[in-house]
């Protein structure tokens, strides 16, 4: 009989002028802990203190897409651990993309490393196809734990924008409704901003039109 899998820890670091949501997950187990990062948005210097106080050893980068408030510190996190980093290949084009920012404000982030082919599917998740907010816009599931990174596809009472380039308010909507929302009700929610939620009460909304 197999062992069974440790559970992961969850922690949300929000970083960042558009407070975006980077998480860490890493096994409960000695340390060093393997672990894992999504959407490291900005603050390298932030998400670094936190991995070294909890002994976290990356193992890799999750991006849910690629736009520039979920990839500024990518640079510096892959420098400084050497970890690969896997994006949607729908959003490669937008990774890669020299307009890929907000100016003046927010330029595009320079010095991207490259990109792995392999999203790491042996901690544990499932990698859910979720466009909309981005045409490769990509929900990470985790069952064991009963949790989903939900990007900027689904946030606690609202959606993700869909007027940037490549979006779509009606594949977003088919993305929610078909893939996020048949999730189990009591599945977390943690989002690329703000508070998390959970399926359940996102299904409840009548915004949705969900039966």
């Amino acid at each position: 009989m197999p062992l069974p899998r440790p559970m992961k820890k969850l922690h949300c670091l929000t970083v960042g002028p558009l407070a975006e949501n980077c998480y860490l997950l890493w096994e409960d187990a000695p340390a060093p802990r393997p672990g894992l990062v999504v959407d490291p948005g900005d603050d390298f210097p932030k998400i670094r203190d936190f991995l070294e106080s909890e002994s976290i050893r990356p193992l890799g980068v999750l991006l849910t897409h690629a736009h520039f408030d979920h990839i500024g510190a990518l640079p510096a996190l892959t420098e400084a651990y050497g970890v690969p980093v896997w994006c949607p290949e729908a959003d490669q084009p937008l990774y890669h993309s020299p307009d890929n920012g907000m100016p003046p404000w927010y330029p595009a982030v320079k010095n991207l490393p490259p990109l792995s082919s392999a999203p790491l599917p042996e901690f544990g998740f499932q990698a859910l196809n979720t466009p909309g907010h981005s045409p490769g816009s990509t929900s990470y599931y985790f069952p064991e734990e009963g949790l989903v990174l939900t990007g900027d596809t689904l946030f606690a009472g609202s959606v993700g924008r869909t007027d940037l380039p490549g979006g779509s308010e009606t594949v977003l909507m088919h993305s929610i409704r078909t893939v996020l929302f048949s999730l189990p009700p009591k599945t977390l929610v943690f989002p690329g901003h703000g508070p998390r939620t959970t399926i359940g009460i996102e299904r409840m909304d009548p915004f949705f039109g969900m039966p």
